[in-house]
């Protein structure tokens, strides 16, 4: 095994560079971005594809105050002698990155964008004494670098800094903005949207608004926001998009680049894993790979040659945009997202100009944020499930891989948690108490269809559903407990009252409920429910009652309820329980006389 020096967690281009680490190189960016005249190129891609690193490469390349030439030295784009001529440290950058711009409050957020500013003046502290600008902006300049500015001077930051570096140099300068948009994805995420996209709006905004002192800027974000209005007035104004063929490999890995770096690394027997993991993004007519999770894999790899895939991809505050769609009482997507779990396809209306204030939003705007922030990717007309045609206006979309998918699974399971126990419970605990399993049958059958399906239902899945429906009631809640000769599946105690339930739980088969077709055909689940892609059964002619009659056996013949009666408990109910997709039946044991 080859240990290559991988840039884990480093997004500064001349470090990456100067350590010698591994790089994938990604210059051509450079020569693609100045083949077609702008003013504002806005590049818009899902987090943890490279955009800090690509924006960092930009200002090493161009930053007058710089001499990168080692750190091009036999990349792409020091083959073309013209264009570095032209442009290698040539041009005044100034470089800002806003995605620490965060906070509980407008007022954090606003704290922290103040210190991100005082960090600019820190680094073009020259400005201060330069002779050529004029001493009413350095007087301005100075209250930002101690944060003493007012509102309005914080709001005009940008543009002062530009036209003092302008006058300095006497050369237009290149703007680059990284993550322009995560302080809007905060604030909308904490309450203060409308106080940061006042700020935000004028910051950027009087940067490039018929700004004779700037040569050009290149903005990178995750979403296009239109309806702020944060692009209005800029002049020649470019959007690219991961629907867009332009720059398509320039962000994220190719399959060619990852299977050089899993080579290179002496790990090429991995990629197919690596592929289905974190593979099938969608950028223009490309299939990508998320960079991020490439380079954790391989460096867990590089230590454990057995090591699995993980989640590296997690983002929390998008997770919470599922969320807050999914709460919203009018929005009726569980089937859909039953259909993408299950690894099918969806067509929907896609919107690339969005706003990140989505409280009021539509259906149409949460798969096209899902879309363009890396959770569902595009499927070409080609690549359509058998029957499926294209719809007019309408992308077709799925979950990219198998680390998406366990985010969803996760975010589903958190919001099925949550719903359960905004319900109001006592009536559902007093069925049990008092062993009415009928009601409970229909009661939790009802629990099930609100929740969203997973495509591989199996026993551990149920064990926490049914668990779940206990949790933060007050009661001692464990699976897998030991009682009696065995472990039963859920044990529920109320020590005040001494009382406890036993629940065992099974599982016939599964089956992807997309993929299910009802029949009339009598009870037994083979006959009742079958799977148009065959239906996977544990045991053959298994049904909902031969597997609860074989939950209540076991609960007898291993002795369960003796161990907690031996344990002070005056009341013990057992139930079986058994379940497929959202059918499920429950008995109460009969106790002998």
């Amino acid at each position: 095994m080859a240990m290559i020096p991988l840039p884990y967690g480093i997004d500064l281009f001349e470090k990456v560079r100067k350590e010698h680490c591994y790089y994938v190189d990604k210059t051509h960016l450079i020569s693609e971005m100045m083949s077609v005249p702008f003013q504002v190129n806005l590049i818009t891609r899902p987090r943890r594809f490279g955009k800090t690193l690509a924006m960092s490469m930009l200002a090493s390349f161009f930053d007058i105050r710089k001499d990168s030439r080692e750190l091009f030295e036999g990349l792409e784009i020091s083959r073309n002698k013209d264009l570095c001529l032209q442009w290698l440290n040539q041009w005044p950058v100034l470089f800002v990155t806003l995605k620490d711009v965060n906070g509980r409050d407008f007022q954090d957020a606003y704290d922290m964008l103040r210190q991100v500013i005082a960090n600019l003046c820190k680094e073009h502290y020259y400005l201060k004494t330069s002779d050529k600008v004029d001493p009413e902006d350095g007087e301005a300049f100075s209250r930002l670098h101690s944060r003493k500015a007012e509102l309005a001077e914080v709001k005009n930051a940008l543009d002062l800094l530009l036209r003092m570096m302008c006058a300095h140099y006497g050369k237009e300068v290149i703007l680059l903005v990284d993550e322009y948009d995560v302080p809007l994805a905060k604030a909308s995420d904490n309450g203060y949207y409308d106080e940061m996209l006042n700020v935000i709006r004028m910051l950027l905004g009087m940067s490039w608004k018929s700004n004779p002192n700037l040569k050009f800027a290149v903005v990178t974000g995750c979403l296009r926001v239109a309806k702020e209005s944060i692009f209005t007035g800029a002049n020649n104004f470019v959007s690219n998009s991961i629907s867009d063929v332009r720059y398509q490999d320039c962000f994220g890995f190719t399959e060619e680049e990852v299977a050089q770096i899993l080579a290179d690394a002496d790990l090429l027997e991995a990629l197919p894993e690596v592929k289905r993991w974190y593979d099938g993004y969608r950028f223009g007519n490309m299939e990508i790979y998320c960079p991020w999770d490439v380079l954790c894999h391989v460096l867990d790899l590089n230590y454990n040659k057995k090591a699995r895939p993980g989640n590296h991809w997690l983002d929390t505050s998008h997770n919470n945009i599922i969320r807050r769609f999914i709460d919203l009482p009018d929005m009726f997507v569980n089937d859909k997202f039953e259909i993408l779990l299950s690894g099918g396809v969806i067509q929907e209306r896609i919107r690339e100009d969005l706003t990140y204030d989505i409280a009021p939003s539509s259906e149409d705007n949460l798969w096209s944020i899902l879309y363009l922030t890396g959770y569902l990717t595009q499927v070409l007309p080609e690549e359509l499930p058998e029957g499926m045609t294209p719809q007019e206006g309408k992308t077709s979309l799925r979950i990219p891989n198998e680390e998406v998918k366990s985010v969803f699974k996760d975010t589903v399971q958190e919001w099925f948690e949550a719903s359960v126990k905004a319900r109001d419970r006592s009536e559902l605990f007093r069925e049990w108490w008092d062993g009415e399993d009928e009601k409970l049958t229909e009661d939790v059958s009802d629990i099930l269809f609100d929740t969203i399906s997973y495509y591989d239902y199996k026993e551990d899945f149920y064990h926490a559903f049914v668990a779940g429906m206990f949790s933060g009631a007050g009661y001692e809640v464990k699976s897998n407990s030991e009682q009696g000769k065995g472990r039963a599946d859920i044990t529920i105690k109320e020590r005040r009252r001494r009382r406890a339930i036993v629940i065992e739980a099974k599982w016939p088969g599964s089956c992807p409920d997309s993929l299910l077709r009802i029949e009339d055909a009598g009870p037994p689940i083979a006959a009742r429910r079958f799977c148009m892609g065959g239906l996977s059964i544990k045991k053959k002619g298994a049904t909902l009652e031969s597997e609860c009659q074989e939950a209540l056996d076991q609960i007898e013949r291993m002795q369960y309820a003796g161990n907690l009666r031996m344990e002070g408990f005056r009341t013990v109910l057992c139930y079986g329980a058994a379940f497929l997709g959202k059918d499920c039946l429950i008995r109460r044991a009969v106790e002998k006389e």
